[in-house]
C-alpha cells in the first residue's frame, strides 16, 4: 500500500483515541467480570473486522487479506502470551483488583517497543532481500522447538525474571507491598519502584520476547509495514481483555502448541520460497488467500482435538478420584 504520512497519523491517533477510551473506562482497579471481558473482547474484533472490510472497500483487497492473515496469526501467538502472563501475576501475586491495570500499561509497553522493532524490521528487508533466509530458518527453527517443548514432561510453572527486569530492581529498589495504583514510593528519603511498575516492566518486555517469532511470522504474510503495525496493534491491544475472557480455558488448549508450531513452520517454508524466488530462483510461491485458510484450519482443528482431550484428561481424572475415594471407603469398612 501506499500510505500517506497524513494516513499514518490519522490511523496512530485513531488507535490512540481507542486506547483512551478502553484506559478511561477501566481506569478505577476493580475485578473484571466474564461480562465485561467478553463485551470488549467481542469490540476489538468486531474493529478489527471493520478495519480490515474497510480496507477491502477502499480497493485494497491484497492488503485486507494480508491484514487478516496477519492478525489472526499475531492473535493466536498472543493467546500463547497469556501462559506466560498467568505465571508472572502469580510470581509477583498481583491483586485481582489491580491485574487489568498490569495487563493495560504492559501492553502499551509491548506496543510501543513492537513498533520499534517493525520499523527496524521494514528498513532491514528494504535494504537486505537475503534476510528473508534467516526470517524463514529462524521460523522453522521455532516451530522445531516448540515442538520439542510440548512434547517434554516439565512444566513450566515459574516465572524466570530477565536480567533487564532484575537490572531495573537493583538500580532503583522495589518496595516491600503494593500501593494502590501508585508505581513509585518514597521509603527513607529514596525514590523506589512499587511491585506494580515491576510487574508491568516484566509484561511489557516479556511480550517483546514473544515479538522474536511474531514479527518475522507477520513478514512472511506481508512487507507492508503499514498492515503489519495495525495487525500488531489491534491483535495486542484486545489481549487484555482476552486474558481475564479465557484465563481458565489456557489449561484446556493442550494442543496449542503444536498448531502454532504448524503455523509457524508453514511461514517459514513461505519465507524461504520468497527470498528463493527474489533470487531469481523459479519456485511456487504461497499465495495469501491459502495462506489465511492454512492458519484457520490449524487453529480451528487445534482447538477442537485440544478440548477432546482435555474432556478425556479430566474424564480419567474424576474416574480415578472415584476409584481412589471407594478404595479409601472399604479401607476404613
Amino acid at each position: 500500500m501506499d500510505v500517506s504520512l497524513t494516513m499514518w497519523l490519522v490511523t496512530i491517533l485513531g488507535l490512540s483515541a481507542l486506547i483512551a477510551v478502553d484506559f478511561f473506562i477501566g481506569r478505577k482497579p476493580h475485578d473484571v467480570s466474564i461480562k465485561e471481558a467478553g463485551i470488549w473482547t467481542i469490540v476489538w474484533i468486531v474493529l478489527a473486522v471493520i478495519f480490515g472490510v474497510g480496507l477491502l472497500m477502499a480497493g485494497e483487497s491484497q492488503a485486507s487479506g494480508e491484514f487478516f492473515a496477519g492478525y489472526i496469526t499475531e492473535k493466536s501467538l498472543s493467546v500463547d502470551n497469556l501462559f506466560v502472563f498467568v505465571l508472572i501475576m502469580a510470581k509477583f501475586a498481583v491483586p485481582s483488583q489491580l491485574q487489568q491495570r498490569v495487563l493495560m500499561f504492559g501492553v502499551l509497553i509491548a506496543l510501543v517497543l513492537r513498533a520499534i522493532f517493525i520499523a527496524a524490521g521494514a528498513a532491514i528487508i528494504a535494504s537486505f532481500s537475503w534476510v528473508f533466509y534467516i526470517f524463514g530458518a529462524f521460523l522453522i527453527y521455532t516451530a522445531w522447538k516448540l515442538i520439542q517443548e510440548a512434547r517434554s514432561d516439565e512444566d513450566e510453572d515459574e516465572f524466570e525474571e530477565n536480567r533487564l527486569l532484575k537490572s531495573v530492581e537493583r538500580k532503583f529498589g522495589v518496595a516491600d507491598r503494593y500501593h494502590g495504583t501508585k508505581l513509585f514510593i518514597r521509603v527513607n528519603g529514596k525514590r523506589v519502584l512499587t511491585p506494580l511498575m515491576v510487574v508491568m516492566l516484566a509484561i511489557g518486555t516479556t511480550d517483546v520476547l514473544f515479538a522474536l517469532d511474531s514479527i518475522p511470522a507477520i513478514f512472511g504474510l506481508t512487507q507492508d509495514p503499514y498492515i503489519v503495525f495495525t495487525a500488531n496493534a489491534f491483535a495486542l491491544m484486545g489481549l487484555r481483555q482476552l486474558y481475564f475472557l479465557i484465563g481458565g480455558l489456557l489449561k484446556k488448549l493442550v494442543h496449542l502448541s503444536y498448531g502454532l508450531s504448524v503455523i509457524l513452520g508453514f511461514i517459514g517454508v513461505k519465507l524461504v520460497l520468497h527470498a528463493l524466488h527474489e533470487s531469481g530462483v523459479h519456485v511456487p510461491e504461497i499465495s495469501i488467500p491459502f495462506s489465511l485458510t492454512v492458519i484457520c484450519g490449524v487453529l480451528i482443528i487445534t482447538t477442537i482435538t485440544s478440548l477432546i482431550a482435555a474432556r478425556k484428561l479430566e474424564k480419567r481424572e474424576a474416574e480415578a478420584k472415584a476409584a481412589d475415594s471407594s478404595e479409601k471407603d472399604s479401607v476404613e469398612a
